[in-house]
């Protein structure tokens, strides 16, 4: 068992904030902070997850360990650790917000180049009105769904570990004047660093070129090293770059059905990868509006439709805090140009291997937007209609394949008349065009199974293991974890979870949106 010593590649190359003390304010010239995790009052360890123990270097035996308790959820500094806050700031809901930073996140340095950060750890200077801490119910969510994704093919932070703190918090659940006590915890996620888009809004706001060049030479040095360019070009690289992940990163959401839920600029990562779960979900019924956050519920801004536009939306704003490093609109323009031409046909290209065509055909487009519809115009679990769909052979008739969809349909009731025929002229249209194809069935469902998963975290799902987390039992917790790092396979022993959402989860709290809160 060997303890882990941590390397400080952010704190000893950026700027510490001038003031030690720790107490909300504004903090200028820096880009961040020295503060401490407040300590926990009895860690408890619910579940770790090996993979990521191993980026890390740390042994299985040391994942046992009590120090491993102590040191990753904060209730003692690691060797050679000084833990720090970042600060940073960002657009909220498309409003500019000013400064932000870290305000319940706690960086304890890098362990195998990969940064090591605590989630629920105490207050920070930026934690403007909130505590710096976290509920059990949210660090559950963000746990599973780091890992969830990550097993998906998603880019995404990881999730080492999930600790109980042993102190309660006092949360207003749907901000509706009902203050209550909840558990305390911790979770300890990993990546490969926590810069964000905010990052370089925050020096860009302030007119601070200095501290803005030497973020974006970090960045570029530590992180980008296939950036070879100097000068001027080298900012414009790097934009380019963070576009082409983004737009990798948000083709991934829409294919398997995710919905952020708060695509603030200070929750988009320079790495292209999902980061932050606040309130996210999948989509149950296929629609092109549903927000899982209840803050956005009159505007829907960052539904599961827009995404791709809020996307390119908050890269407008990294483009904006690049600029003064460049001086010139033309090549920024060229570059953000660029998403909004690679999107559409990117996205084709996507949803073509979701219905498993191989070839591309100019009449696949109106193929795909012909299904989106019909799936708006009835009540249609996605995933597992997608899933559904790979069992469909070419041989079989529209009307027997449509059979063979029944189960994704949540009113079978309400297939029929005018519905039932426009499902029936889309399969036929569908099955014509498998015949252009030349795969056979067997190897166009396995080919559609890669990309179509069976098992996602839907949003009841991650209820029911919190239920059960409240009464002290985290068995489910670790079933879903294991589930969930196979989606693509069949696993008959977790069929249950091959189900659509259940009438009770309709409006339950957790299940159907969610609030901020955590």
């Amino acid at each position: 068992m060997k303890t882990p010593i941590f390397q400080n590649q952010f704190t000893d190359q950026l700027v510490a904030d001038s003031i030690s003390n720790n107490y909300v304010r504004l903090v200028p010239a820096a880009h961040f902070s020295y503060v401490s995790p407040k300590i926990p009052s009895q860690p408890q360890l619910i579940h770790y997850s090996e993979e990521v123990a191993e980026l890390l270097g740390l042994s299985a035996d040391y994942l046992l360990s009590s120090d491993f308790v102590a040191l990753f959820s904060g209730q003692k500094t690691g060797t050679n650790s000084r833990p720090f806050a970042m600060n940073y700031a960002g657009h909220q809901f498309g409003n500019w917000a000013g400064q932000l930073g870290d305000g319940r996140a706690i960086n304890l340095g890098e362990l195998n180049q990969w940064s090591v950060q605590l989630k629920g750890a105490g207050p920070t200077p930026y934690s403007r009105r909130g505590d710096g801490f976290a509920v059990l119910r949210s660090s559950i969510r963000e746990h599973l769904c780091s890992e969830a994704m990550f097993h998906l093919g998603v880019p995404t932070t990881r999730s080492l570990a999930l600790f109980l703190s042993g102190d309660d918090v006092v949360r207003d659940m749907l901000y509706n004047g009902n203050p209550a006590l909840e558990k305390g915890a911790i979770v300890c996620r990993v990546a490969p660093s926590f810069i964000r888009f905010g990052h370089f809004e925050l020096f860009a706001s302030q007119g601070d070129l200095e501290h803005l060049q030497q973020l974006a030479d970090y960045t570029i040095t530590h992180y980008f090293p296939n950036i070879t360019s100097s000068g001027k070009q080298k900012y414009i690289d790097f934009l380019q770059q963070v576009v082409d992940s983004s737009l990798a990163l948000v083709l991934h959401w829409q294919r398997v059905g995710f919905v952020h839920g708060v695509m603030n600029t200070d929750n988009m990562s320079v790495h292209g990868i999902t980061i932050d779960y606040g309130p996210y979900g999948w989509l149950e019924d296929y629609h092109t509006d549903w927000t899982p956050n209840t803050t956005d519920r009159e505007n829907r801004r960052y539904r599961f439709g827009n995404q791709p536009d809020i996307m390119l939306w908050n890269l407008y704003q990294l483009a904006n805090s690049l600029y003064p490093l460049i001086e010139a609109t033309e090549p920024l323009e060229a570059v953000l140009n660029s998403f909004a031409t690679q999107y559409e046909s990117q996205y084709l290209k996507m949803m073509r291997g979701k219905l498993g065509l191989q070839i591309t055909k100019a009449e696949d487009q109106k193929l795909i937007y012909s299904l989106l519809d019909n799936l708006e115009q009835s009540e249609t679990d996605m995933t597992i209609f997608f899933r559904l769909l790979a069992t469909i052979s070419v041989t079989i008739t529209a009307e027997e394949a449509l059979d063979r969809l029944t189960f994704a349909f949540y009113q079978l009731s309400e297939i029929k008349g005018l519905t039932k025929t426009r499902w029936i002229i889309w399969l036929e249209q569908y099955l014509a065009r498998l015949q252009e194809e030349s795969t056979t069935d067997a190897l166009r469902k396995q080919q559609m199974n890669q990309v179509n998963p069976k098992y996602v975290l839907r949003n009841y799902m991650a209820q029911l293991a919190i239920d059960e987390a409240n009464q002290g039992n985290y068995d489910l917790i670790n079933e879903l974890y294991q589930v969930l790092k196979r989606p693509y396979e069949e696993q008959p022993e977790f069929e249950k979870w091959f189900a659509k959402r259940p009438d009770w989860a309709r409006t339950k709290v957790g299940c159907s949106m969610l609030s901020c809160s955590s």
